[in-house]
C-alpha cells in the first residue's frame, strides 16, 4: 500500500482561532477510514484544505504527491456536507455535467445504480425526496474512478433505510486501490466498514489506528473508545 495523503506541519488559524494545529498525518492507499471528532474540532477544516477549498496557514499537505490544485483534483472525489447541485436540473443531465467535467467519471456506473433505485433520468432534482437527492449526490461522488473519496457527513439526517444504502455504495463501488475517508457523528452506524479511524479535536490528531488495533488494546468498540475519549 502506497502513501496517498501526507500532513506536514499543517495548520490553520483564523484570526485567533485555531483550526488546525501542526497536524502530522499519512493516509495510505486501499483503506476506509472513519476522521472522527466532536464540532469544531477541525475535520471540515482539515476536508476543506485537501480539496484546496481552503489555504493553510502554514505546513503543507499532498495528496499523492501533490499540493492541492488542479492535479490533484483529477484524484479527489468529494461530497460534501450540503447539496451544491441545480435543483431545476434533471438527473441525467447532472449526470452529463460530471461525465463533462470529470475525465474518470463513470456515467454507465452512475445510471445503473441510479435504475437499481428507481430514480428516473428524467426526474429533476427538486422532485425527488430528501434521501433520494442524497443517494443522487453520493452515486456521483462513488461514480469516479478517483484515488481519494472524502465524504463529508453522508448519512446525517437520513433514514436508516438511506444509510444502509449509502453504506453499501461506499464498500461496493470505490475504486479498491483508492482510500475512503468518512466524516461523521453516527459512528455506530459506519463502523463495521472502517479499517482505521483517526480521533480529531480543536486541531490536534488525538488518535490514529486501525479499528482492530483500538479492540484488542482497548477492548471496546470504535464508538465506546470515541464515548470515552470526548466524555459523551
Amino acid at each position: 500500500m502506497s502513501e496517498l495523503l501526507t500532513c506536514r506541519n499543517l495548520t490553520k488559524n483564523y484570526g485567533g482561532l485555531v483550526a488546525l494545529n501542526n497536524v502530522n498525518l499519512e493516509i495510505k492507499s486501499g483503506k476506509i477510514i472513519g476522521l472522527l471528532g466532536p464540532n469544531g474540532s477541525g475535520k471540515t477544516t482539515l476536508i476543506k484544505i485537501l480539496n484546496g477549498l481552503l489555504t493553510p496557514t502554514s505546513g503543507e499537505i499532498l495528496i499523492n504527491g501533490f499540493r492541492p490544485g488542479v492535479e490533484s483534483k483529477k484524484m479527489v472525489s468529494y461530497l460534501p456536507d450540503n447539496s451544491y447541485l441545480n435543483s431545476w436540473m434533471t438527473v441525467e443531465q447532472i449526470v452529463g455535467m460530471f461525465s463533462d467535467f470529470y475525465a474518470d467519471f463513470r456515467p454507465e456506473l452512475a445510471f445503473e445504480m441510479l435504475g437499481r433505485l428507481g430514480i428516473t433520468p428524467k426526474s429533476k432534482l427538486k422532485t425527488l425526496s430528501k434521501g433520494n437527492k442524497e443517494k443522487v449526490c453520493l452515486i456521483l461522488v462513488m461514480s469516479r474512478n478517483a484515488l481519494l473519496y472524502v465524504l463529508d457527513e453522508p448519512i446525517a439526517g437520513v433514514d436508516p433505510a438511506t444509510r444502509d444504502y449509502v453504506i453499501s455504495t461506499i464498500i461496493n463501488n470505490y475504486n479498491p486501490e483508492a482510500s475512503v475517508i468518512i466524516s461523521t457523528h453516527l459512528i455506530a452506524d459506519i463502523e463495521q466498514v472502517l479499517d482505521e479511524v483517526i480521533f480529531i479535536n480543536n486541531g490536534n490528531i488525538v488518535l490514529q489506528k486501525t479499528v482492530d488495533e483500538i479492540r484488542e488494546e482497548n477492548g471496546k468498540s470504535v464508538d465506546e473508545l470515541f464515548r470515552e475519549v470526548f466524555k459523551w
